[in-house]
């Protein structure tokens, strides 16, 4: 028999619905039924592309004997961390607090009050490595609950009082400025891999943000240690397993510090991230591996990520099906030498193994190597190169595809808006910004629908039930932003300020401090409230940018005293933790620049337009358009007339403009930084 969550949209919770487990979905109703058994919830919190969730899935929640005791002593709740990121970040911290590390599946017992006693992460089906097994813990957890429930009473108490004190205030006095930022810029140089790129050891995830603020540092000082990180980070990279040399596309993170070993799965956000900055790179250096990464990158996620109704879906899995049926981890990625020679014949076969650093002991496991490019292959014939791409991506394909998790996230989607109408403006691709057009318009039509609220997530074009966090307004208004610049299409500006006065009033709260959720949300035990960078940016920093841009590009003070006002956290942690608040250092990058404003009186997608957007000034906002209309879309237009019947830019900030030019070239060194 089906549970509760055959009704849902997440395709993580419908991989469950099957289960003997008789799951409910995070709803007032499941602690309802708690409280009138008199047990305590088992809160198992995963996502649809994590490995050790499916593990744990076919050992325990697939196990009729498991499913009956946790049926009868316990009402069972099961949570998409990507669908609910509130209800994971509210347990993560409690379960952090008492572990002293995290992770998913998380695993967490809760009174009918919803109040945390007892955590962990992956729990085997027998004892193993010093943990007990899973049925050991239910029976251990179905134990104090009989017989000591006073205790259990007063340890919950406890943790929601310890949390409740952890309330962050906007974290410090005022903007962060040149101290700040070069204090920052000296603790990522301490943290920076010499020898491999990237920051610290492993594991090792790609550090999109803070490369994002190294180019933006650069462009704003002329430092060329920062650039020289940026550029040898993304090199490295672009060389290593963790990009897919075959059908582009980065996976999750790197197991070791080389860049050798992927986790596999393949996320949209840091697709959405790594395309955005490999284009800035481009556009910083005019490095020609840059811009092919940038485009691979933009084609991976339109081909493999994007869904029938025109958003894109979060994830694909990190496991296939091998040659014997088993389902395992890089099955679709990885290849030995005899595969190499089944599909190329000997003689390409040794040159594929050259080039792309496949070994006969592997890289991976049972001799298996993940391609990359060690680069010790002396020249190469770009031909030959291009033909063993194609066929190998041809028989690749032929392999079992990993799954994929269908559902749109906004938040994600507006990563991904941002990145393709740059990619596509920069490398003169406009199905890459029509691509961006189209998910915009779904997330206008299903995310905000008849509500004029913001929904996390939606499924083969039907909107779920969970209200969107600030991230997700952040973020949309982000891309919404990169949209209006790349099209000229006013509405886009508008729908940012629409997303963005939300933030104002709903997420805000004294002093500058923000909230992950909205102060009419679900009320759980902790109002959750992260500042920090991790996988793709907080929500704190994230709205802190489309704020600010915001109000370059119409001049309200509202917003750029918001901006300003959250932006006192980056003050306070950029120094500390420059790796942990990246988007964040970029954010103030553009704040010490201006941002500049620049009003390009002219035909969308002409010379002084394109110039414009080619910029590498930090966060520059750009309005073109021409005609008497133009200024009803951008406040920027408004009073900028031709100069002798020229297409003509102006250039801004500080409230001080410069002389009008008609000059692409004097544009150029305008922005230049």
């Amino acid at each position: 028999m089906a549970n509760r969550l055959a009704q849902t949209t997440s395709p993580y919770l419908l991989q469950h619905a099957d289960n003997p487990v008789d799951w409910w979905p995070w709803s007032p109703e499941a602690f309802e039924e708690a409280r009138k058994r008199d047990v305590p919830v088992l809160l198992s919190v995963g996502y649809a592309s994590c490995h050790w969730c499916h593990v744990m899935a076919h050992e325990s929640f697939e196990d009729d004997d498991t499913a009956a005791y946790l049926n009868a002593h316990f009402v069972p709740v099961k949570v998409d961390r990507e669908e609910r990121p509130d209800v994971d970040a509210v347990y993560m911290e409690a379960v952090q607090a008492a572990t002293g590390h995290g992770g998913w599946p998380m695993t967490v017992f809760l009174t009918p009050d919803a109040e945390p006693f007892y955590f962990g992460t992956y729990f085997p089906p027998e004892p193993r490595h010093g943990s007990p097994s899973f049925q050991q813990v239910l029976e251990g957890v179905t134990t104090a609950w009989t017989d000591r429930r006073e205790e259990v009473a007063e340890v919950a108490g406890r943790i929601v009082a310890d949390l409740a004190g952890r309330s962050l205030v906007h974290g410090g006095d005022g903007v962060p400025g040149e101290s700040e930022v070069a204090q920052a810029l000296l603790g990522l140089t301490r943290e920076y891999d010499e020898q491999h790129g990237g920051f610290g050891g492993a594991p090792k995830f790609p550090p999109a943000m803070a490369v994002e603020f190294l180019l933006r540092h650069y462009a704003r000082t002329g430092a060329e240690g920062a650039l020289q990180m940026a550029a040898d980070t993304c090199a490295a990279m672009a060389r290593g397993g963790i990009y897919d040399q075959l059908g582009g596309g980065f996976a999750r993170y790197s197991v070791d510090r080389e860049w050798v070993v992927p986790h596999f799965e393949k996320m949209l956000y840091d697709n959405a991230l790594l395309c955005r900055v490999y284009a800035h790179l481009w556009r910083a250096t005019g490095s020609d591996e840059a811009r092919r990464i940038a485009l691979e990158t933009a084609d991976f996620m339109v081909r493999e990520l994007r869904t029938a109704e025109g958003g894109f879906a979060s994830a694909l899995d990190a496991d296939s099906e091998d040659a014997e049926g088993r389902h395992v981890e890089g099955a679709f990625y990885v290849w030995t030498p005899e595969q190499l020679r089944e599909v190329l014949g000997e003689d390409d076969a040794a040159f594929a193994e050259a080039y792309f650093g496949v070994t006969e002991e592997g890289t991976f496991e049972e001799g298996a190597s993940v391609l990359r490019l060690p680069g010790d292959a002396g020249p190469v014939d770009a031909a030959r190169v291009a033909g063993v791409r194609a066929r190998l991506l041809a028989a690749r394909d032929e392999r079992p595809h990993p799954g994929r998790d269908d559902k749109v996230v906004a938040a994600w989607n507006g990563l991904a808006i941002a990145a393709l109408a740059e990619t596509g403006a920069y490398f003169d691709r406009p199905d890459l910004v029509e691509r961006a057009t189209e998910a915009a318009d779904l997330l206008v039509r299903v995310h905000l629908g008849e509500v004029a609220r913001l929904t996390r997530t939606s499924k083969d074009g039907r909107a779920g039930d969970n209200a969107g966090v600030l991230e997700d307004y952040g973020d949309v208004a982000e891309g919404f932003l990169a949209l209006a610049a790349v099209t000229g299409e006013g509405a886009w500006l508008e729908f940012a300020g629409f997303l963005l006065d939300i933030v104002l009033e709903q997420f805000t709260g004294e002093g500058g401090q923000l909230y992950d959720t909205a102060h009419d949300a679900e009320q759980l035990i902790r109002r959750p409230q992260d500042p920090t960078d991790s996988a793709t940016p907080s929500g704190w920093t994230a709205a802190a940018g489309a704020l600010l841009s915001y109000a370059a590009y119409t001049g309200s003070e509202a917003h750029r005293t918001a901006a300003e006002g959250a932006l006192g956290v980056v003050k306070a942690l950029g120094p500390r933790v420059p790796r942990f608040v990246g988007w964040g250092l970029a954010v103030a990058e553009a704040l010490l620049d201006g941002p500049r404003e620049v009003a390009v009186a002219g035909p969308i997608g002409g010379e002084l337009h394109r110039t414009a957007l080619l910029g590498r000034a930090p966060g520059a906002v750009v309005a073109a358009g021409e005609g008497a209309g133009a200024g009803a879309e951008f406040p920027l237009l408004v009073d900028r007339p031709l100069v002798g019947g020229e297409p003509t830019a102006y250039v801004c900030r500080h409230f001080v403009c410069d002389a009008p030019t008609t000059d692409a070239g004097e544009l150029a060194g305008k922005l230049g930084g």
